[in-house]
């Protein structure tokens, strides 16, 4: 319901705004999606070396830390959904950075196994969880109709500059301690991500006197800023009842499990290949490079070809980067499986940042999407560990990576075939779905 008009004046930012505050809000959300790094798989996998070394830890046990540290992650964030829905982004997204800062604080002080297990417990639950959702979210929330085209552009900049962070974080360990390390990414969030949430972000549009994707502008079409977005809002129990939520799931979920432990695993894979650390840095500047191109292409195209068809998609890719990983036995194979790592998370990434908001709505967004977000990160904590431990028990990674491949085949026949955007659940809210407008 939108606020009344003294309520509304109280923002003087968004009415001072030049452009429509939905752009400012793309901003934010984009700086969110690159802040959520330090407890992001990729920047991990460049300090598990160094934990294993200065701590004396095996690598079955680390990975064994960092499963169950994400997996007890996933269980808060359905209640971080339900918080989004009843306080607003903005309050959300300043709480979890500040959060997230004095965790990376945190790390440095890490010095046992049990110290670790929570480190990788605050990391997980604030960054790749609770600031990733609440970021995709508050960029929901300002668009519908150009929602693929805006989380394209956002995916950009953020696999742009969140590409960098390993490469940054391998730099960085080579001149200081890996305790320092933790310890600026700490201060670039506190710096960074805790103020521009707190002036910047707005909560819904509607609360403003504005509708999503500026309707009220000329030339949106007939009819433009007279009501609601057309849009079908489901509840979480209506969703929980649909095939396509439980498809789009396990598609999503299946991919982060296994790129999760992929990556987890990836500066040991090289290293087994005969490749250095510093190889293994460098090849996530040609991810980060193909994953901003193939969201903005993807975001363009989310409009044109359904969301189950891109899924299917990205699930071939990530079978075909597990059987390439175990075999790079050259600088230049390693930068083509970069490339296709890229072209999977480029069209995971875009898939997993609009699906829920085109297929169910923005009124119970947090609450559906917690729960889905609890699964997807819940996924990823199950990839790491057996990798490791087939690694140290088979003393290399061909048959545990070869043998996975199998599953996102199979999802990705299931999605394509079985997978249809859904109508207005019974009983819920009519409108045209955002994805066919």
């Amino acid at each position: 319901m939108a606020k009344s008009s003294s309520e509304r004046s109280r923002s003087r930012l968004v009415a001072a705004s030049p452009v429509y505050y939905g752009w400012v809000i793309l901003a934010v959300g984009s700086i969110g999606g690159v802040m959520t790094s330090p407890g992001q798989t990729y920047v991990f996998s460049a300090f598990i070396n160094h934990f294993i070394e200065d701590l004396g830890l095996s690598r079955s046990l680390v990975s064994t830390l960092y499963t169950v540290g994400t997996l007890t992650a996933s269980l808060v964030l359905p209640f971080v959904g339900r918080q989004f829905d009843r306080h607003g982004a903005r309050l959300m997204i300043t709480l979890i950075s500040l959060l997230l800062g004095l965790a990376c604080m945190y790390m440095g002080f890490v010095s046992n196994a049990l110290m670790l297990g929570i480190g990788f417990f605050l990391l997980r639950q604030l960054g790749q969880g609770s600031l990733s959702l609440v970021s995709k979210n508050v960029i929901n929330l300002w668009w519908v109709r150009r929602r693929g085209v805006v989380m394209g552009i956002s995916g950009v900049f953020a696999a742009l500059l969140g590409g960098l962070f390993p490469y940054l974080v391998n730099s960085l360990n080579s001149h200081y301690s890996w305790r320092i390390t933790y310890a600026l990414l700490g201060a670039l969030v506190l710096l960074v991500m805790l103020p521009t949430g707190w002036i910047f972000t707005r909560d819904r549009p509607e609360d403003h006197g504005l509708l999503p994707d500026d309707a009220a502008a000329p030339g949106e079409g007939e009819g433009a800023g007279l009501g609601e977005p057309l849009e079908s809002n489901w509840t979480l129990a209506q969703a929980l009842r649909c095939s396509a939520f439980w498809l789009i799931t396990s598609g999503l979920a299946s991919m982060s499990m296994l790129t999760t432990g992929l990556t987890f695993h990836l500066f040991s894979i090289f290293e087994d290949s005969g490749l250095s650390a510093s190889s293994a840095a460098s090849v996530f500047v040609p991810i980060a490079i193909t994953t901003a191109l193939v969201q903005l292409v993807s975001g363009l195209l989310i409009g044109r070809v359904p969301a189950h068809v891109l899924l299917a998609l990205a699930l071939a890719l990530e079978a075909l980067i597990l059987i390439m990983a175990p075999f790079l036995n050259s600088l230049s194979m390693a930068y083509g499986f970069g490339v296709c790592m890229g072209m999977q998370g480029g069209l995971e990434m875009l898939v997993a940042s609009v699906v829920y908001a085109n297929y169910f709505g923005r009124r119970h967004l947090g609450s559906i999407s917690g729960l889905a977000y609890t699964l997807l990160v819940a996924s990823s904590a199950l990839g790491p560990m057996p990798i490791g431990v087939a690694r140290d028990l088979m003393g290399g990674y061909a048959t545990v990576l070869t043998g996975f491949a199998a599953l996102p085949l199979v999802l990705a026949v299931a999605c394509l075939f079985f997978c249809r955007p859904p109508g207005a659940p019974e009983g819920g809210t009519l409108g045209t779905n955002p994805e066919a407008l």
